[in-house]
């Protein structure tokens, strides 16, 4: 049984937006493409129950308990590292025990920086926290917004790798607007054209798929080359 799924119309103002929709997500990673204004951060608003301007026109399923991982990190910024992984289970109800936060921001590569507040953090290390918050809600779900898209290229290519070992085994869905980065993550890609979702072939890994790779340059080439007819 999939993890989640959507189905229907989304509209906006009376307008289509996405039409025709029937997705399931299982565990492994779907990455979502399309042009600015396309609707792909309206489509995950939707399967997170978040609100938002469009509407759905049909049926969708998910836990209860969902992982977000937005684009901007979003840290509370008078509250520690270890405070702002605990923010979203706190507000929750379902306040996590300090030593598992501590375990999660060791596991984002952030032992020692408990107490350290987002000021003194870098651009990486703050998207970690967020990371690690994203974790703190064990679910078997985790959607991403762009969440690597402010980063320098090196530190992006860590934090995906990073994503990528930490989320292994769950259902991640995200939105991007790289097509090397999906195709570096995703074993399922999708991408928004014409108001429709249309599926893209996915390299055959392992992944994430290293940078160097030729058929990694050579695919993404290709699908950029696509996006840009859009």
């Amino acid at each position: 049984m999939a993890v989640c799924s959507i189905t229907g119309d989304i509209t906006l103002e009376g307008q289509f937006l996405i039409e025709g929709l029937s997705l399931e997500f299982d565990p492994g990673w779907t990455c979502l493409l399309g042009p600015s204004g396309s609707g792909k951060s309206t489509l995950l608003r939707l399967i997170a129950g978040l609100k938002t301007a469009a509407k759905l026109e049909g049926s969708s399923t998910a836990p209860d308990v969902i992982g977000w991982m937005p684009q901007q990190d979003l840290l509370q910024p008078r509250f520690s590292a270890l405070e702002n992984v605990r923010l979203a289970s706190r507000l929750a109800g379902n306040l996590i025990d300090k030593s598992k936060a501590e375990e999660l921001l060791a596991s984002v590569g952030l032992a020692g920086k408990e107490t350290a507040k987002p000021e003194a953090l870098s651009g990486g290390q703050r998207q970690r926290v967020a990371l690690a918050r994203a974790l703190s809600e064990n679910s078997s779900l985790v959607l991403l917004d762009e969440p690597f898209s402010a980063l320098d290229p090196l530190t992006r290519i860590s934090m995906q790798d990073l994503a990528w070992k930490s989320l292994h085994g769950k259902t991640v869905v995200m939105v991007t607007h790289d097509p090397t980065e999906a195709l570096r993550l995703g074993n399922r890609i999708l991408m928004i054209s014409q108001q429709r979702i249309v599926e893209i072939p996915a390299l055959k890994g392992p992944f994430p798929v290293p940078v160097k790779d030729e058929v990694l340059a050579v695919a993404a080439a290709k699908l950029m080359s696509e996006m840009a007819d859009l």
